[in-house]
């Protein structure tokens, strides 16, 4: 797949990824997060691996790959979903969309320090406009009051996500990313289901008694959808163009986020949203190295010629 395919399908998974955040903050709010959130990713990892089964792409994991895979899993699924769930609870959108804007930068520094990923000086400057943009976005209309315990929670699930994308990274050279998810996912969620058995004991019972039709199309939606098919997709980006070009992307998630709080919470989009949203489009363009490629691609063309 050529550069550019793989960076559209990552702009679609960020739409997806980006109403994601309206529908886990519906879930968690009416029901309890951990507990929600295990079985929304139990549902997830089983909805890739139906989907690999479809296409002829499951195996087992070798001994090696299988310890990867449980390390990435704890940082990727229980960490990250863990302490996102929770954040999500105790935190502004303002604060939460801020740190998660961090991402990329995370990602990035940790990849220039354990995989050799070099940082040019576009991709610098890519990285500053795109969290310029989120802070654009998620700065409208509100101050940033301090570090609260949410806002805590929510850098820690941005960190260890960050963390994943560099294990993903160190194997996906011999395990099919897609397959990887799916194991990541089941693992983890089996992990968030225990833990909320212990923190929620009346989970369960909760769901069972605030459920509703709407809720389970969000339910859905939100495990088969975004959290499967976006989490296959983008992991096998990341084994394809690295974690942190791919990790760029994922200052796209504040504004369609705010697009989705505008069509389903009749939230309002300003000036300033547009504004942030050209900064973030910019940023992607250069730290993605998307127009690194195109100008080394026309000075290959020339030399040709």
């Amino acid at each position: 797949m050529k550069p550019y395919r793989t960076y559209l399908i990552l702009f679609f998974v960020m739409i997806a990824w980006g109403l994601n955040v309206t529908a886990t903050k519906i879930l968690v709010t009416n029901f309890l997060p951990v507990t929600i959130t295990g079985i929304r990713v139990l549902t997830a990892g089983l909805t890739v691996f139906l989907l690999l089964f479809l296409i002829k792409k499951g195996r087992w994991l070798t001994k090696k790959e299988f310890w990867y895979v449980f390390v990435a899993s704890l940082f990727n699924v229980v960490a990250h979903h863990y302490y996102l769930s929770i954040g999500l609870t105790g935190t502004t959108a303002t604060n939460g969309g801020l740190i998660m804007g961090m991402s990329p930068l995370l990602t990035t520094i940790l990849a220039i320090l354990f995989i050799g990923t070099p940082l040019t000086p576009l991709r610098g400057i890519g990285l500053l406009l795109g969290f310029t943009g989120v802070a654009f976005i998620v700065l409208e209309g509100s101050e940033v009051t301090g570090i609260s315990f949410g806002d805590a929670y929510i850098l820690l699930s941005v960190l260890t996500q960050a963390v994943s994308f560099i294990l993903i990274k160190r194997v996906a050279h011999t395990l099919d990313p897609r397959l990887m998810t799916g194991y990541m996912m089941v693992i983890g969620s089996l992990f968030l289901i225990v833990i909320g058995l212990f923190e929620e004991p009346e989970g369960f019972a909760g769901i069972i008694e605030n459920s509703t039709v709407p809720l389970w199309l969000i339910y859905f939606a939100s495990a088969c959808i975004a959290t499967a098919v976006g989490h296959m997709l983008y992991n096998e980006a990341i084994g394809k163009i690295g974690a942190s070009e791919a990790s760029i992307f994922i200052n796209l998630n504040p504004f369609f986020a705010l697009v989705g709080a505008s069509l389903f919470l009749n939230e309002k989009i300003g000036f300033q949203h547009i504004l942030g949203f050209l900064l973030i489009i910019t940023g992607v363009l250069l730290g993605s190295g998307a127009v690194d490629e195109i100008r080394n691609r026309r000075l290959r063309k020339k030399d040709a010629a």
